[in-house]
Parts: structure tokens; C-alpha cells; sequence
């Protein structure tokens, strides 16, 4: 039966939607139970939930779309990987997922935001069809106390399905799975795919529109930590080189590890929660991140010692992106609100295996602005469909 945190603002989002039964804002424990209940999870040593994605167990650039109509015709630079799709076939798969929603038995609700800084708050309200993609929503955007749920108004939707596939001869896709975003509808539709990663760059794709479009602000894929001085770094690279891991810093206050939005006066988290990679990890290496695999922590895509529920963070069974979501605060030093101000240094992490740059170099200032302008790094094999 529904289960909501706030019965006011249950009503609200119940009667927003044709669905059955409808979990609220449930929390972490509820969540994981259902998980166990479902038999789609289970728990490793530690007490963090552990799931299989499915056939996706990264994100998939090639399939991910764009709506192109007034708004966005002439103000996104359509290429390769924003890849624009007509109105159309957005309006009919959103009709699409709504109906195939409201034939579950079960639909799971959460509403959040995103942006630590409140100039720039973006609400919003994600529905999923399981829970332990209710449970990453949960980790990874930032949640709001329970006595702003009366008059919460989301600003954004993200509609996720992974059992829904789209038929591309039909709904405009190249595959079943697909992640399409409308800046007229302010909505995020992610179907075909179980991998929760697709939500949170979903919102990020939002928001690298929105704030240098709307509000001058510079949208950064980067991690920040602060020392106790106050003085602020941030780390830029794409994912699996080291943002995570040199933002979990014992010794100086983390502010997040991945995206982060820089105004002329602060540097501010969009998000409530880490995303940490789990390939190789140690106790010993990166501490923070091996003792936030807890409960409420969702693991995925990682194996287990044979006849243990000891997790072997060297397998690669299923897939190297092996992930761990937890909310900031299961880091010990993790910075409440995660604002910070304007950064003292900034790294650039190249994960460079062909040896353009020394292990450590200290650029110029017209250095550092040619590197940052032409984007140099490395991919790492296994965080996105297809690299190697």
C-alpha cells in the first residue's frame, strides 16, 4: 500500500498521475526492502544494497536525444552527441511510459532538487518503476525537509522505465533504449535501460543548459573539496580519472565529486550524493569510499567472493564500471551546505596513458586556458557504452 512521508503532499503528487498504488518519498530502509522483497537485490557484508543494471552497465551517448523545436532550434550546437529528435516522438513516448506505468501494480515517486545553492534550486520530481532506482534518486540529488513537501512544485520530470522499450521505427530512436530530453516540457525520459546513471547526467544535461544559457553560471563536470583554510580545488576529468577519489580527501572538507556549477563568487554541488567507482578499490587507497558501502549505499554491478557476500572489487565480470550511490554526509568530512568559494587551484586529470604530459605539470595561464578550451583527457574503457 502507499507509504507517504508527508500526507498533504502525497495527495498532490497522486492525483498528478494515473497510477495505482504510488510510494512517496520513501526512505533508504523502506526501499531496500522492497529491493529484497522483489528479489531484485541483496546485501553484501556491509549491509549496501547490490543490484544488476541489466544489459546496460553504462551510459549510452548514441542514445541519448534532444527535443528540437523553439526553444532549443538555436541555442544548442547539434552534433554527434547532442543528437536532436523531433517533438513528436517525445509527446508519444512520454504517452507512451505513462500508460505502461499505470498498468504496474506499483509506481515509485521522489521529489528533490538539484543545486546546494538556493539562487539556483531546481526542483524536481522523479518517477520510477522500481525501487532502487527510487533509492538512487534518493543518493544522488539533493532532498528537501519534509516540511517543504506541502508546497513542493517541480520544475523538472524525469520519467524512468527500464522495462519500457521503444520501437525505433515508430518513436524516432536508434535502439529499445533511449534518454530524451525536452526543455518545453521540462521533462527527462530514460527507458529501456536500468542504469540510474543516465538520471543523474539527465538533470546535468539540464543544467549545463540552463546556467551558462540563463544565469552566467559556468556548469562543470569536476569534483571540489575545501581545506581548512578555506582555500578550494577542484578536479576536472571525465569519469574513472580520479575526480572522485582526490575529492574524498581525509584531511580537507569534501563539496562533491562531480558536478558543480562556479559563479563569480562561490562554487556550489548540483547534487545531494557520490557516484564513486568501484573497480580495484581498497581500503587502504580510498578510504571514505570503502566505508560509505553501507546501508542505504546502492551497489551495482560488482561480484562476489564465490560463497561469501564479500564484495571483489577486482572483478570485472559483469563490467569495469562497477559503482557504488551514497548520499555526501556518509562522507565523514563532506561539507554542509556544499557551497564553496572561488577555487585556489584547479587540476586537469588526463589519465594519460601515452605519455603527452608529465605525471604532474604546471601549466601557464594561456596554458591552462587552451587545455581546458580543447577538453584534454582520456576515456577510460568501461563507463560508456562501446569505449574500450
Amino acid at each position: 500500500m502507499p507509504n507517504p512521508t508527508n500526507a498533504a503532499a502525497y495527495k498532490s503528487v497522486a492525483g498528478a498521475f494515473d497510477f495505482k498504488n504510488v510510494y512517496y518519498q520513501l526512505s533508504p530502509n523502506v526501499l531496500t526492502e522492497q529491493t529484497l522483497l522483489s528479489g531484485e537485490g541483496i546485501l553484501n557484508d556491509t549491509g549496501a544494497l547490490c543490484i544488476n543494471t541489466g544489459e546496460f552497465t553504462g551510459r549510452s551517448p548514441q542514445d541519448k536525444f534532444i527535443v528540437k523545436d523553439e526553444t532549443t532550434a538555436n541555442t544548442i550546437d547539434w552534433n554527434a552527441f547532442n543528437i536532436p529528435v523531433e517533438e513528436k516522438y517525445f509527446i508519444g513516448l512520454r504517452k507512451k511510459m505513462l500508460d505502461y506505468l499505470g498498468e504496474k501494480e506499483d509506481v515509485w515517486i521522489r521529489d528533490a532538487y538539484a543545486c546546494a545553492s538556493p539562487e539556483y534550486r531546481l526542483n524536481i520530481r522523479v518517477i520510477n518503476e522500481n525501487p532502487w532506482s527510487n533509492l538512487f534518486a534518493y543518493n544522488m540529488f539533493l532532498r528537501p525537509d519534509e516540511s517543504e513537501l506541502d508546497n513542493f512544485t517541480p520544475q523538472w520530470h524525469i520519467i524512468q522505465a527500464p522495462g519500457f522499450k521503444a520501437d525505433p521505427a515508430v518513436d524516432g530512436t536508434r535502439r529499445h533504449n533511449f534518454a530524451m530530453v525536452s526543455f518545453t516540457h521540462k521533462t527527462i525520459l530514460i527507458g529501456g535501460t536500468g542504469y540510474t546513471g543516465e538520471m543523474k547526467k539527465g538533470i546535468f544535461t539540464v543544467l549545463n543548459y540552463l546556467l551558462p544559457h540563463t544565469h552566467k553560471v559556468l556548469s562543470m563536470h569536476c569534483s571540489a573539496n575545501m581545506g581548512n583554510a578555506g582555500d578550494v580545488a577542484i578536479f576536472f576529468g571525465l569519469s574513472g580519472t580520479g575526480k572522485t577519489t582526490l575529492s574524498a580527501d581525509p584531511n580537507r572538507k569534501l563539496i562533491g565529486d562531480d558536478e558543480h556549477g562556479w559563479m563569480d563568487k562561490e562554487v556550489f554541488n548540483f547534487e545531494g550524493g557520490c557516484y564513486a567507482k568501484l573497480i580495484d578499490l581498497s581500503p587502504g587507497k580510498e578510504p571514505e569510499i570503502y566505508h560509505a558501502i553501507r546501508p542505504g549505499a546502492l551497489v551495482e554491478n560488482i561480484s562476489f567472493y564465490n560463497n561469501s557476500s564479500e564484495i571483489d572489487f577486482t572483478s570485472k565480470a559483469i563490467t569495469e564500471n562497477t559503482r557504488v550511490s551514497y548520499p555526501l554526509d556518509f562522507i565523514s568530512n563532506a561539507l554542509e551546505p556544499s557551497v564553496g568559494g572561488v577555487p585556489k587551484n584547479i587540476f586537469f586529470l588526463t589519465c594519460d596513458a601515452h605519455g603527452v604530459l608529465p605525471p604532474i605539470s604546471r601549466l601557464s595561464t594561456p596554458q591552462a586556458m587552451y587545455q581546458f578550451i580543447s577538453g584534454y583527457t582520456a576515456k577510460v574503457a568501461g563507463t560508456e557504452t562501446g569505449v574500450t
